[in-house]
């Protein structure tokens, strides 16, 4: 039960942190090149779902990915679907709400690194010949290393331990470790069992913390 808990934690995680910066990176990189006065703007509408509760955001997505929902109505409304979609407690809902939650933290880390990218690198770049495609692979995918590792921990790390999103949008096959502990410490009062559990995760989650500091360490060097 346990190992089945992890390693559908770390799968569930390591996706969502995948689509995390797929979605990141270009909004990290967007405002990162936006006007100075348009960036605090942009940022401030990234940073806007943390005024709101987070159980509420919850609700308002099982109300939207139910099948009487919103997304179900526009897709049969536009002809894409003769029946209603089974989104909700279903692990495509944890990977929206997971995504939904922790992408904030994902574009903030690679904003920091990216507006400190100098523009004049990649002129250099375009003028010695290399295509927009090189440019990104070879300067600015590298130099933005730093970021995207460190907000990939910062998703990945809060995602792995997650209760509240797979409870309440994800179904009985949706097993992620904090779950699992829940029932451990507040419906079997398995305490010592539930423990042990928990400093396994603990473990688990300080590996990648020390290789990110060991690359830092390594890049500064």
């Amino acid at each position: 039960l346990y190992l089945i808990s992890y390693w559908r934690s770390i799968r569930i995680a390591a996706i969502a942190t995948g689509l995390c910066l797929l979605l990141g990176f270009p909004m990290a990189y967007a405002i990162a090149r936006a006007p100075q006065p348009w960036r605090n703007i942009f940022l401030l509408l990234v940073m806007l779902p943390f005024w709101t509760s987070s159980l509420l955001q919850l609700y308002a997505w099982m109300v939207m990915l139910s099948q009487q929902g919103v997304i179900n109505q526009a897709l049969l409304g536009l002809g894409l679907i003769d029946t209603p979609l089974k989104i909700l407690y279903t692990n495509t809902a944890v990977y929206i709400g997971i995504v939904y939650t922790f992408l904030p933290f994902m574009v903030l880390p690679l904003y920091a690194t990216l507006e400190r990218l100098d523009p004049d690198i990649h002129e250099a770049a375009s003028d010695l010949g290399a295509s927009p495609a090189q440019v990104f692979r070879d300067i600015t995918l590298p130099m933005a290393l730093p970021g995207i590792l460190a907000g990939s921990l910062l998703v990945f790390i809060p995602a792995l331990g997650s209760y509240i999103i797979p409870a309440m949008l994800g179904g009985l096959d949706t097993l992620m470790i904090g779950r699992t502990l829940y029932d451990e410490f507040f419906l079997n009062r398995d305490w010592p069992l539930a423990s042990a559990v928990a400093i396994v995760l603990l473990l688990v989650l300080i590996l990648p913390i020390m290789l990110f500091q060991r690359l830092q360490q390594e890049r500064e060097a």
